[in-house]
């Protein structure tokens, strides 16, 4: 478990880790990378119950993580690595070939700590609730973790997955929606409005809850909530306003950093908005 200033310190060392390895490959996606690692790190480091040294595909006796959005595989890979699932020296492999941190996860390659490839978008919750009711089957009181961007949400299978896991009680699923309002081709309102997701996710028989994806105290305390919410014959779902970009001020909010990688000049300027910390660059 971290303390509050340790997750703070984390958090920016895993947007410093994401900063340098989509650089190093010159390619990636870092906007949402940077605005989801206050709630990776969170849930990495004091939320969920979980051991590399035991790690296992059937994630049998341990809470188990689902990487929807899966083009956010920066992100993961910084906390993978720095809970001990591989070497931290590996991050400067993204995206190289034959390396094992590809540009969206994969299996295939036997990276400790990932369950399933995730690049095609949409998928991820319907894998969450295979394995949820499989627990469930098992008598494992662990939890099943999703997180799904927002834009994603455009996938039909995401609400035939949600109809699914309210009509069938999958109260063990605590999922989660990065609500940045931005995806590749501009904002999520111009795209396809989204609507009130609170609601909607709410009509479909889920316990849905909010928070602010970048203020850590507040994701751990929502984490928290979200727990004590499971067993209770529904599943739940957070929906997280995060900021596309946060941590480094030319970056955020820009729909361009979905999946732009930052140049020497723009990576040399992100790193200085980011504060060397106690755990060390890679």
């Amino acid at each position: 478990m971290l303390s509050q200033a340790e997750l703070q310190q984390m958090s920016s060392q895993v947007r410093r880790d994401v900063v340098r390895m989509i650089h190093a490959a010159k390619s990636g996606h870092t906007g949402g990378s940077l605005g989801c690692a206050d709630f990776m790190t969170v849930l990495y480091f004091n939320m969920m119950e979980h051991s590399p040294e035991k790690f296992s595909l059937d994630g049998k006796g341990q809470d188990v993580f689902f990487l929807s959005n899966g083009h956010i595989a920066p992100v993961l890979y910084s906390v993978l690595a720095r809970t001990g699932y591989f070497p931290v020296s590996e991050l400067g492999t993204l995206r190289q070939l034959g390396s094992r941190l590809q540009g969206h996860p994969s299996i295939s390659h036997h990276l400790p700590g990932i369950r399933m490839a995730s690049g095609s978008l949409g998928q991820g919750m319907s894998n969450a609730i295979g394995m949820a009711l499989a627990k469930k089957m098992d008598g494992d009181r662990h939890l099943v973790y999703t997180l799904h961007g927002d834009g994603e949400l455009e996938e039909g299978q995401i609400w035939e997955s949600a109809m699914f896991a309210g009509a069938k009680k999958v109260d063990n699923l605590i999922s989660v929606v990065d609500h940045n309002g931005l995806q590749i081709d501009g904002a999520t309102k111009d795209v396809m409005d989204l609507g009130d997701l609170n609601a909607k996710f709410t009509a479909f028989g889920w316990d849905v809850l909010s928070m602010n994806g970048n203020d850590v105290a507040q994701v751990e305390s929502t984490l928290k909530t979200a727990r004590e919410h499971t067993g209770k014959g529904k599943p739940v779902m957070i929906v997280m306003r995060t900021e596309m970009g946060f941590g480094v001020d030319f970056m955020k909010n820009l729909a361009k950093w979905h999946g732009t990688a930052p140049n020497d000049e723009q990576a040399q300027a992100a790193l200085a908005q980011l504060p060397q910390t106690q755990y060390g660059d890679y």
